[in-house]
């Protein structure tokens, strides 16, 4: 009896436990129900409030007044560089890269130097050159036409036409070699055809308006050489120190090397470019005859001062890092023979690493893509004013045959450079020796030109300016004088 009672009480026990456990349960599922509920509930007031304090931080982020105008600001300042922001990057093209990488790894920081000493030289001298364009609405070549001897500028437009056409060689091959570096499969002759033709399509064929943008981003391509002399990790303290104080061997390989960076830097392409640019921008505003393009004012002066001094200041600056890096990595190292800027490209890999190689190469690309057609520009320039020619790249390419027919002379010599067997270093310091000797007598008369009030009206040079002028021309046929010595 007893025992069934106990069996009794230990079921109704167990019954009670699962009642437990069940309501437990029950419950449980009641409470995740209700949350579900609840969530369900709260997701739009959830919403909303997510929404609008991310929109409150998004209003706090947004532009305010000042930084609106600082982009303005900013716009502006790119809007106002012109010629003298593409003049001067074009001064950095492969040939003047391999120069300077030469000079790096040649003489470490030893010459570093003339990257400080040649920028207020050139940037006065560019100066000059474009109020010439903005006053008397003419070429350079058109007013030494009409002002001196036409023999005299037979002979300089003879030399510059033989000196770029040599740098446009060197710069198809070096670019064509750039392009190998990335791609070594790719064949070198197609590359050097293939850049040669597309350098004259664009120019030939593509609006001034448009051309002229697309000479300005590609500028920026010179970014890409402080890149890859930042990536380097350089000695700073020690680069610096050495970028003010001259120091000069006096052997004559460092000679021809000081006379091949003058000429490279303050080059006669140059001045005929940037006088002719400065016309063209007139004509792109509307000033179409010559009548409406002669005279300018204070604002038209001050852009071109703005436009001219970025552009040689960009230059430089390029010119200061690529010696920086070469003389900083390839010196130490012993590697002193650098024969183009593909060379200096991989002589640096090892040392500085994939992405300084990558940027190098890059930039030898770009800045041939924008030093070919200013260098075969300038000798259609120089050469149709001299011959009174229609010329222009706002002309269609029936309208200017003998203009466009020059480019293109220029453009094929510098093609049959690559196939002639032709040293790239020498054929470069032989160009950079006629553009010294082409430097100094156009110089001369660029100076004589800008001062002269009877052509130049109220915006004669100043004083100051004058005695600079002539300072450089000095330098200038010091140069062509030292560098025919060491030479020969």
């Amino acid at each position: 009896m007893s025992t069934t009672f106990e069996k009794g009480l230990r079921v109704l026990s167990y019954g009670a436990r699962n009642y437990t456990i069940l309501d437990k349960a029950k419950k449980s599922i009641m409470a995740k129900n209700k949350r579900i509920i609840e969530r369900i509930a709260e997701a739009p007031a959830s919403a909303l409030d997510s929404t609008v304090t991310q929109t409150e931080k998004l209003a706090h982020n947004l532009p305010t007044d000042r930084t609106i105008a600082q982009i303005k600001k900013t716009r502006q300042y790119w809007h106002n560089l012109g010629p003298g922001l593409t003049t001067g990057a074009s001064d950095d093209d492969p040939s003047g890269i391999a120069t300077y990488s030469q000079t790096g790894a040649q003489y470490g920081f030893q010459l570093l130097w003339l990257s400080v000493f040649t920028f207020p030289l050139m940037s006065f001298v560019q100066e000059m050159c474009a109020r010439i364009g903005l006053v008397t609405g003419r070429g350079l070549a058109g007013n030494i036409r009409r002002h001196f001897s036409k023999r005299i500028l037979y002979i300089c437009t003879f030399l510059l036409f033989a000196a770029n056409s040599i740098n446009i060689g060197a710069d198809l091959g070096a670019m064509a070699k750039a392009v190998q570096l990335l791609a070594p499969q790719t064949n070198f002759t197609m590359l050097v055809i293939g850049f040669a033709l597309f350098s004259l399509a664009l120019q030939i064929y593509t609006p001034y308006s448009r051309y002229a943008k697309y000479l300005k981003w590609l500028a920026l391509v010179l970014l890409a050489y402080v890149a890859s002399a930042i990536l380097a990790k350089l000695d700073w303290q020690e680069v610096f120190s050495s970028a003010f104080i001259p120091s000069i061997e006096w052997s004559k390989e460092q000679i021809i090397l000081i006379c091949a960076i003058l000429g490279t830097t303050i080059s006669p392409y140059l001045f005929f470019w940037q006088t002719s640019q400065e016309v063209e921008e007139q004509i792109l505003d509307g000033k179409t005859t010559m009548v409406s393009r002669q005279g300018t004012d204070k604002m038209e002066v001050k852009k071109m001062r703005f436009d001219v001094w970025t552009g040689m200041l960009l230059s430089n600056i390029v010119m200061f890092f690529i010696i920086a890096a070469c003389g900083a990595i390839l010196y130490p190292q012993g590697i002193t023979n650098i024969a183009t800027a593909a060379d200096a490209a991989e002589a640096l890999r090892p040392f500085a690493g994939d992405a300084s190689y990558w940027l190098f190469a890059i930039g030898i690309i770009g800045t041939g893509l924008l030093a070919i057609p200013v260098l075969a520009g300038a000798s259609s320039y120089a050469v149709s004013e001299t011959f009174n020619w229609k010329q222009g790249l706002s002309r269609n390419l029936h309208q200017a045959y003998p203009f466009y027919g020059v480019m293109i002379f220029s453009v094929l010599i510098g093609l049959a450079i690559n196939f002639l067997g032709i040293d790239p270093m020498k054929a470069l310091i032989y160009a950079a020796v006629i553009n010294g000797l082409v430097a100094a007598p156009v110089l001369a008369l660029i100076v004589i030109l800008s001062s002269d009030k009877k052509i130049m009206g109220d915006w004669t040079n100043r004083k100051s300016l004058k005695v600079t002028g002539w300072g450089v021309v000095s330098i200038m046929a010091l140069t062509g004088a030292a560098a025919i010595w060491a030479l020969f």
